[in-house]
């Protein structure tokens, strides 16, 4: 990890540096914020806001990927309000022992990790739910939920999407665990639950986890029909419906599924490798089954 100091204290700034050093941070030391903004090839920047006459906006917005601390004497609005308005992430009074500078450091990593991780799901379950159309209306459901479909991937879709209008996290249990009961209820009852495998409890069990919800924000979910429960309950059919009879597809209509469903996503001489046929008897299986592609 790279660090920037920028501290025209000499002695303090190579204080700081070898402390840094000697717990495996490369460290590089300026005094101007005219010579800081040179480079902006690093993790930290470690910025004194003593630097009398310097105008410190440009070094937080210069350096705006990298993690911005201020090393402060006092705490004014020159000092601390402006340049944290400006991004600066945080600010350390001097003087500081150096574990404390390094927990800040560690925090704001670990932020920076989380929230580009969190990116990536989003943009993930986003691509993943797009053509999935669960036809509920967030806005007009009360918790506890309890939804019934052969795709976990309908009530997946409902769940993140009643969690995004609402801003809340979400908690994701399985009762499959052996835990789940405990753990549920060792939650705060205003945690958004989304809890699968509701159709692997006993009939007693059933009972027991719906007084344990009553009061809870959950969305339960049961990969069979769902009976004798007190709260509302949601039947989410599949595309076309063609798996939701619970028996095993006959070939021809899970080939009519598949040609119907993902023509538009692999080419002729793929799809019918997939399916194990000919080309010739892909295009005659699309005239039986009036299927139209679009070109």
């Amino acid at each position: 990890m790279k660090i920037l100091i920028i501290e025209n204290e000499v002695y303090l700034a190579q204080s700081i540096a070898t402390k840094l050093s000697e717990l495996g941070y490369n460290c590089e030391m300026c005094t101007s914020t005219k010579d800081a903004i040179k480079s902006t090839n690093y993790d930290v920047v470690l910025l004194s806001t003593n630097i009398n006459g310097q105008d410190f906006t440009p070094v937080i917005e210069t350096f705006k990927k990298a993690i911005v601390i201020l090393m402060v004497s006092y705490i004014s609005n020159d000092t601390v309000s402006k340049p944290l308005s400006a991004g600066a992430k945080d600010y350390i009074l001097k003087p500081f022992m150096i574990e404390e500078l390094i927990r800040k450091i560690d925090h704001y990593q670990d932020y920076e990790r989380l929230k580009k991780r969190n990116s990536a799901y989003e943009r993930y379950l986003s691509h993943i739910f797009t053509s999935v159309d669960h036809e509920i209306d967030v806005d007009d459901v009360e918790l506890p939920l309890f939804i019934s479909s052969s795709f976990q991937k309908y009530a997946d879709a409902f769940a993140f999407e009643y969690a995004n209008a609402n801003n809340m996290p979400l908690h994701f249990l399985s009762l499959s665990d052996p835990k789940a009961f405990s753990e549920i209820d060792s939650l705060p009852n205003n945690t958004l639950l989304y809890i699968i495998d509701y159709q692997l409890l006993k009939k007693s069990d059933k009972r027991a986890f719906c007084d344990l919800v009553a009061n809870k924000k959950a969305i339960v979910l049961s990969l069979e029909k769902i009976e004798d429960v007190k709260y509302e309950v949601i039947e989410i059919k599949s595309e076309a419906n063609i798996f939701d009879h619970g028996d095993i597809l006959p070939i021809e209509d899970y080939v009519k599924y598949v040609v119907m469903n993902y023509q538009e996503k692999y080419p002729d001489t793929e799809l019918s490798k997939k399916l194990g046929i000919s080309r010739k008897s892909l295009w005659e299986k699309r005239k039986k089954y009036d299927i139209i592609k679009k070109k």
